[in-house]
């Protein structure tokens, strides 16, 4: 008897996609399209400006109609298709020179301009906070400053004189250092990934079982309800779908399932709304590096941020130092006689006291971290016991110590300079 030979069954072909060249993109209607063809069928856009022109208002629908447009349309020719450029990190590169120069022409217009740029950038930020959206507008704003702040300081101020070989070559080796520390900062602050997630996912119907299972182990536990403020979380802090289970007795740290990442919780870890995803000992969700701050890059978040201060001092004490003689670096920031006259020292001013601004602010960012090290709190608690209005205040609220995981001044900054040394993986096992 001959060998069977298999059937073979007749399927729909597929039909190959053709390779885009340099300047095609998919749109995100899933069409092929081509750069060139940015500013055709713009009917949102036509339609705004009909608005405009004729002096009505224009729907808040049609606004982000609009920007969504923008933001698919706006690319650069790569290989194999052209890639999207974020359009958030465009204003800081526009803006900034502009705001700037403009600012150095007369004091009064300085004193406008830096005055509106963090109003501005606050907007900006309660704006995309809100909206619980990604942004790059501030990293972009922050890594142009940096480059922006050396390139005025090379073309300004190293003329004149005043700078050594020694003095650039420390404030070079400060900005390579802050650039290092922030691409550290920015790896994985220590996501929170299910362990089983390349195996089946749960169920709905598993997850309200685990949820209930979880309810009536809180049942009894006399200090369930009450056992720390940490650990009474709010709907409003929780996303939507994530329901609280607690694990273990009441002595121990308390875990919580997250039905977004379908996993356990470990303590002190929370699920960011921006990032959507779990955090292992999240302390906040910072703007300035796009990413959160977690047990494994708050070290390096704390590093770049006393580099940053550091060398940002160095290089306004040098500055001043040049374009106002004979003065100290504190008298010459408020006075410097004929500093206006000369466009590029205006310049240097202008740009001296735009980094002070920015220095300031991230010298209080720099105080709360070491204060909160300092009690072993997260940004993320201090901010849940502010609004439950639990643990101990000081100083109008600076100091905020919950007293849940506070060991003693030594003994904290002891943990924090060991997180991610030893880090505890919860198994697969521990959510059935």
């Amino acid at each position: 008897m001959g060998s069977m030979k298999p059937v073979k069954t007749n399927k729909a072909e597929e039909p190959e996609l053709e390779p885009l060249c340099c300047c095609e993109y998919i749109d995100r209607n899933g069409e092929k399209n081509h750069v060139a063809a940015c500013l055709c069928d713009c009917q949102d856009l036509d339609e705004g400006c009909d608005r405009w022109i004729t002096c009505k208002s224009v729907q808040p629908e049609t606004c982000e109609r609009i920007m969504d447009t923008i933001s698919d349309r706006l690319r650069i020719p790569w290989l194999r298709g052209a890639k999207k450029v974020n359009i958030s990190i465009i204003p800081p590169l526009v803006l900034l020179p502009v705001f700037l120069r403009v600012a150095s022409w007369h004091f009064l217009l300085g004193g406008v301009v830096l005055t509106s740029l963090p109003v501005l950038a606050l907007w900006y930020y309660y704006l995309t906070h809100r909206r619980k959206e990604q942004t790059l507008f501030f990293l972009s704003l922050g890594l142009f400053s940096l480059g922006y702040m050396y390139y005025v300081f090379l073309q300004e101020v190293v003329p004149k004189g005043r700078v050594g070989p020694t003095q650039l070559g420390l404030l070079t080796c400060g900005l390579f250092l802050i650039l290092l520390a922030l691409y550290r900062a920015k790896k994985n602050p220590g996501y929170l990934r299910n362990p089983a997630s390349n195996d089946r996912p749960l169920s709905s119907g598993q997850t309200e079982c685990l949820t209930r299972k979880g309810q009536e182990k809180t049942k009894g536990f006399p200090g369930a309800e009450s056992s720390g403020s940490l650990n009474n979380r709010t709907p409003k802090d929780e996303p939507k779908g994530s329901s609280r289970v607690l694990v273990g007795s009441p002595t121990k740290v308390k875990e919580d399932w997250c039905a977004k990442c379908q996993l356990v919780r470990p303590a002190r870890a929370w699920h960011c709304r921006i990032c959507g995803i779990c955090v292992r000992r999240m302390d906040h969700h910072c703007v300035w590096i796009n990413s959160c701050v977690g047990e494994s890059n708050h070290q390096a978040f704390i590093l770049a941020l006393s580099i940053f201060l550091l060398t940002s001092a160095y290089g306004i004490t040098l500055t001043l130092d040049t374009i106002c003689r004979d003065r100290s670096v504190f008298t010459a920031l408020f006075y410097c006689p004929g500093v206006y006259a000369d466009y590029s020292s205006a310049l240097s001013f202008t740009c001296v006291w735009y980094s002070v601004i920015i220095t300031a602010g991230m010298a209080y960012i720099f105080l709360i971290q070491l204060i909160n090290i300092s009690y072993n709190v997260t940004e993320r608690e201090v901010q849940q016991a502010l609004r439950q209005k639990t643990g101990r205040r000081l100083l109008c609220g600076l100091i905020v110590d919950t007293g849940q995981y506070n060991r003693g001044f030594l003994r904290n900054w002891y943990q924090f300079s060991t997180l991610g040394a030893h880090p505890f993986h919860h198994p697969a096992e521990d959510i059935v």
